[in-house]
This record gives C-alpha cells, sequence and structure tokens, in this order.
C-alpha cells in the first residue's frame, strides 16, 4: 500500500467516484496546498464545458517545489538527469531546483512575460528544460513544450497557434547517431509564422552551438541577468486556468492545442502517483519518455515533483546507447522503483537480447513494478519482460488529450489479476462505456467505440486551446454526453478493458470487422516475431484484407527461414483469429516506421500500400525506415 491509500477494493472505491465524484474529488484535493481552497468541486453548469474546482487558487510550480522545501527536504534529489549520449550527469536536488526556477522565472518576468502570456519551449532533454516548465508555471505564464527537433513546419503552426512572447530553445539536440540543429529550426520557423515571439533564449550546447541573432539571447546571460538574480516567487493562480498547452496531430493537418487546466491536473497527477503507481514521496521514478509529450509532461515532470518523489531526465534510448541494458544500469544506480515506457522500447531490447542476458550484470532488488502505455501493449511482449523482471508488468491506457490514464491496474490501492492484452480496468473517475455506432452499449466481449461518459475526472482537457467548436466536433459530437477516444474495443464480463486500436485501423474485409490488434497478437505469439504492425490494403472482392509486416529477432536468418516463418504466422492467424482474417501477404522487413514517442505509423504505411504518395509526418522517429518500405509496401 502507497501512503493514504484506502485499504477497501478497488471496485468500491472506483464506484464511489461515479456515484460521489464531488465528494471523491474533494478528498483527492487534500494533497494538494491551495491559496484559496475549492469550496465549489465540479461547475457542470455548462455541459459539455465542465470545470473542476472553480473559484479555487493555487500555484502549480509551489507545489512542486517550494513545499518540499519547505518541509525540510530541500537536500532531496528531485532529478538525476543521465545522459549517456553527452556522456553527462548531474543530480539536482529540491533547494537547488527551487533556486534555477526562480531566476529564469525571473528572467522571464524581466523579458516582459506576464501572467497569462504564452511560452514555448523548444529543448532537448536536459534539466533546463524542466527548469523552464516550473518557471512559467511560477508566474503564470501558459507554456506550450514542443518535441526539440520538430519540423520547421510543425513548430511554426503551434507558434501561431499559442502565440507565444518568448521561445526557449537550445543549440542543438544529441541523438546516439547525429547532432540535430535546433537553432536553424527555430530560425524557419518563426520566418514561416506570421506571429513573431519578441525573444528567443537559446541554451548553447558544446556539441553543436549557434548563432545569435538580433532577438536572441544566451541562456547563460539570460540566468545571470538582473531580473534571474532577483528571482520570482509564485503568482496566484485560479484552478480552471490553462498550465499548458501541448498540441496532438489532428486530422485536419492543424494541430490541436490540448488545454491542460492548473487545478484538476495537480490533483489527478497526485492521486495517481499514490494509487495507480504507487510512488511516495522520496521514491525514485523512471518515465523513459521525453518531455515533448504528454507522458513526459505528466510522469518525468509533474507527478513526481507534485509528490516529492525523485524523477529520472534520461538522454539516451533504450538500446544502443550503449546496450539493451541500458535500463538495467540507470534502474540500479538511481534505485529506481518503478519504470515507465513504451512497449516499444521493450520489443527493441527483446530483439537485441532476447534471453534478458544483460539483465545478469545488474542489481534490481529495489524494482517494484514496470509500467508500459503509449500504445497496445502486446501479450508477447507482457510475457518476456514478466519472465525476465520477475515483477508486475503493468499496462495502462490514456492520451494527450486526457493527461493521465483511462485504464490502469490500480496497484496502489490493489494489485488486480493481469489478463495480458488488457489494461485492466476504468481509473477512478472514468466512466468507460463501449457504444455501438447507434450509441448503444454493446454487451460484454463485442468491439464498439470506447467511449468516456462525460463528464470526465479532473486533470483531463477542458476544451482545446481557443476553439470550442472544434472541441466538441472532434470529441463530442459523434455520441452526446460522451467523450470519444477514437479507439476501439471492448469490455469482458469482468469489466476488463481491451483497447485494440485506432478506430481507422479496423479492417472491413467482406463485410466482417477486424480489428488490428488482434491480428498482431496472433503474430506477436510466434518465437521468431520480435515486432510486427498489421494493415488494411484494398481489395476489389473483399474491400480491404490485411497485410502483415514483421521483424524478426536478432539472430534469425531472414533468407533462409522466412518462407518457414510466413507460412506459420499466416496459419497462427488463421487458428486464432479465424479465416475470415484472410490474412495472406506477411512481409519480413528490417524495421517498421514509427513515431518519437513510439507509435508505428499503420496509417502512412497503408496509404503506401495503397498507391498515394503521404506527406511524411512530421513526427517520424526515423524516415529512412519509412524511405526503405516504400519498395516493399507498394509491390515494386
Amino acid at each position: 500500500m502507497s501512503d493514504g491509500a484506502s485499504t477497501a477494493a478497488y471496485s468500491d472505491i472506483y464506484r464511489r467516484s461515479l456515484s460521489d465524484p464531488e465528494g471523491f474529488w474533494r478528498e483527492a484535493a487534500a494533497d494538494i496546498d491551495w491559496i484559496t481552497p475549492p469550496e465549489r468541486i465540479l461547475d457542470d453548469s455548462n455541459p459539455p464545458f465542465y470545470r473542476w474546482y472553480p473559484g479555487a487558487v493555487l500555484n502549480v510550480c509551489h507545489n512542486a517545489v517550494d513545499r518540499h522545501v519547505d518541509a525540510g527536504r530541500g537536500d532531496q534529489a528531485a532529478i538525476h538527469y543521465d545522459s549517456p549520449v553527452t556522456g553527462s550527469k548531474r543530480t539536482v536536488t529540491y533547494a537547488e531546483l527551487l533556486e534555477q526556477v526562480r531566476a529564469v522565472a525571473g528572467g522571464l518576468k524581466g523579458l516582459g512575460v506576464e501572467q497569462g502570456d504564452r511560452v514555448v519551449i523548444y529543448m532537448p532533454m536536459v534539466p533546463e528544460a524542466v527548469v523552464a516548465m516550473l518557471a512559467c508555471a511560477r508566474i503564470g505564464a501558459v507554456h506550450s513544450v514542443v518535441f526539440g527537433g520538430f519540423a520547421p513546419q510543425e513548430l511554426a503552426a503551434r507558434i501561431d497557434d499559442a502565440a507565444p512572447r518568448v521561445v526557449l530553445s537550445a543549440s542543438c539536440g544529441v541523438e546516439p547517431s547525429r547532432v540535430v540543429p535546433y537553432k536553424p529550426f527555430l530560425d524557419e520557423a518563426i520566418k514561416r509564422s506570421d506571429h513573431q515571439p519578441e525573444h528567443c533564449v537559446i541554451l548553447q550546447r558544446d556539441q553543436l552551438r549557434a548563432e545569435l541573432g538580433e532577438r536572441d539571447l544566451d541562456w547563460d546571460e539570460f540566468f545571470s541577468s538582473e531580473s534571474a538574480r532577483a528571482g520570482a516567487d509564485c503568482v496566484p493562480v485560479a484552478s480552471t486556468d490553462p498550465l499548458y498547452i501541448l498540441y496532438t496531430s489532428g486530422t485536419t493537418g492543424k494541430p490541436k492545442g490540448i488545454y491542460r487546466d492548473s487545478g484538476g491536473y495537480a490533483v489527478a497527477l497526485r492521486w495517481s502517483m499514490k494509487n495507480l503507481y504507487d510512488i511516495s514521496p522520496g521514491e525514485t521514478m523512471f518515465t523513459a519518455s521525453d518531455i515533448g509529450w504528454v507522458v513526459g509532461h505528466s510522469y518525468i515532470v509533474y507527478a513526481p515533483l507534485l509528490t516529492g518523489a525523485t524523477t529520472i531526465l534520461y538522454e539516451g534510448k533504450p538500446i544502443g546507447t550503449p546496450d539493451a541494458g541500458a535500463f538495467w544500469r540507470v534502474i540500479e544506480e538511481y534505485g529506481v522503483s518503478a519504470l515507465f515506457t513504451a512497449p516499444t522500447a521493450f520489443r527493441a531490447i527483446k530483439k537485441e537480447d532476447a534471453d534478458g542476458a544483460l539483465l545478469k550484470g545488474y542489481d534490481l532488488s529495489g524494482f517494484r513494478t514496470l509500467y508500459l502505455a503509449g500504445e497496445r501493449l502486446d501479450p508477447d511482449t507482457y510475457e518476456w519482460a514478466s519472465a525476465r523482471l520477475g515483477v508486475p508488468v503493468i499496462d495502462n491506457w490514456w492520451q494527450t488529450e486526457t493527461g493521465w490514464p483511462i485504464a490502469c491496474n490500480p496497484k496502489g490501492i490493489e494489485l488486480l489479476p493481469i489478463k495480458p492484452g488488457s489494461p485492466t480496468v476504468a481509473v477512478c473517475g472514468y466512466d468507460v462505456r463501449i457504444l455501438d455506432p447507434q450509441g448503444n452499449e454493446a454487451p460484454a466481449g463485442t468491439e464498439g467505440a470506447i467511449c468516456i461518459r462525460l463528464p470526465m475526472p479532473p486533470g483531463t482537457l477542458p476544451t482545446l486551446w481557443q476553439d470550442d467548436e472544434r472541441y466538441v466536433s472532434s470529441y463530442l459530437s459523434a455520441f452526446p454526453g460522451h467523450y470519444l477516444t477514437g479507439d476501439g474495443g471492448y469490455l469482458d464480463e469482468g469489466g476488463y478493458l481491451f483497447v485494440m486500436g485506432r478506430t481507422d485501423d479496423v479492417l472491413n474485409v467482406a463485410g466482417h470487422r477486424l480489428s488490428t490488434g488482434s491480428i498482431e497478437a496472433a503474430l506477436a505469439g510466434h518465437e521468431a516475431v520480435a515486432e510486427c504492425a498489421v494493415i488494411g490494403v484494398h481489395d476489389d472482392l473483399k474491400g480491404q484484407v490485411p497485410r502483415a509486416l514483421v521483424v524478426l529477432k536478432s539472430g534469425i536468418d531472414a533468407q533462409s527461414e522466412g518462407e518457414r516463418i510466413r507460412a506459420e504466422l499466416v496459419t497462427r492467424v488463421r487458428a486464432e483469429v479465424g479465416p475470415v482474417a484472410a490474412l495472406h501477404q506477411v512481409d519480413i522487413v528490417g524495421g517498421l516506421p514509427k513515431t518519437r514517442s513510439g507509435k508505428i505509423l499503420r496509417k502512412t504505411m497503408r496509404e503506401m500500400a495503397d498507391g498515394a504518395n503521404p506527406a511524411v509526418p512530421a513526427t517520424i522517429e526515423d524516415a529512412s525506415v519509412l524511405e526503405a518500405l516504400g519498395p516493399v509496401l507498394r509491390g515494386s
């Protein structure tokens, strides 16, 4: 049990969160320091625009930094920065973090940034990036973190939408095989933007120093300016005011600005650390993601620090920095209690070290739990990680929009039996429903659209940034009174949720609807398969047919073994999914194209297979992988 967690069964707590949401979230709010405590908990006067803790006032930075120093824990590590790509490490205590955040907040005020102004942060995984986020929260400015190295056009779209007064950036990012020049990307983005920020502050990195222009300031000079030396205190911020904007891709091509409020988010994250992730103050959590994604916002930065835990800021990869034992080294070195990463990372580790031999060189005796999210956790990866690590492997499912898990095994309250392929049960506050196309609830075991009955719990998006109309049309119009997740799946008889993939990844084979997830699960269970993806391609007779792309484990010769493996995979799918799946084409490939957050680009591959020439997504990790697949997908 983590501190303060109830001993009641999770099902009782969950039922109460739906039957008495105001009482439930009033109690949860007691773990946050308020300037003006909440009297009213939920404003439901203007559906579908619900607001949590209206009238309450707080400062999120105070809750994440100052209060821990005030409580006498300033000497505790707040951040362990570990950068195998640059060979550098640094530990920042809570007291040091407070000093640095005060200085950057003062520096921003010196540049004219006021409460409500926006600041774009376009930085690599360095401590200054976390400091920048907290400094914005300290003075009530709204930060918008853009993944470091994003293409100029994508950055320009975000600058135009957020209209930042200042951009905080760096000269470059460092990856295992290359140095990425951020400053030229930023300059080009500003050139393409209608909105022009007043200042850009650039952190110079030794790997590639940037030439500064008229609007640019050197980070070190900014940090030592008179305003920075004076520092800045925390300002009162309304609970319903934005803490940050985080952009996610939109179907129209224009990114959607997810609006994250301050009070509800702080309450939800603090509650989740205790009750879902089983992390107490003083313990260490390693979230192997990036601050440019929602996982990084929530579980590298805000949730651990709101809890008074220690967080790991890791500038590296699961393999190649230097090998597939990289995560085990970090866990041992910093005494990590929980690791949170994407299934893709574990598939990469499994591909390089299938027997887990590298694990034997590290002491993981203090390691308690592995959490995986960001894409579907296939049963084969679950079984591999579970067998090698000997700790609970917990799938959790959520979205940029929700900010924290929709479904998870609530280890801090009660570790429920694990069912491979399921992120377990709906989390407190989320009334998850499976709806058919007519909006009726689907029976247990029947796939449909995964929806959440309104209102959603604190911490989830109350709307889109300056676009209420798009918020309604994108998420709320398909099924009135419900938030549409965009994923398909089902609930079993025990209430376990199974997420089978995006609804646009549903195949329609001769009138039969099949999820790519079920076919991929069958493929991934084959002993030779490291990872796989299934796409639906056009077929004149059946409308669509599935096509599989598989990556084999290291050491397996595709040339001599390929024909046998392909035949076995077709047989497996026929046996486990059924003849209607009609899988005949299995391509063995060297790699699958993914976003930097680990999602496989199924839609892009599907469009290529159907003869289109889709734009390469700005989020792609390595465009050369997609380029290499082009001839395979097009059959040339």
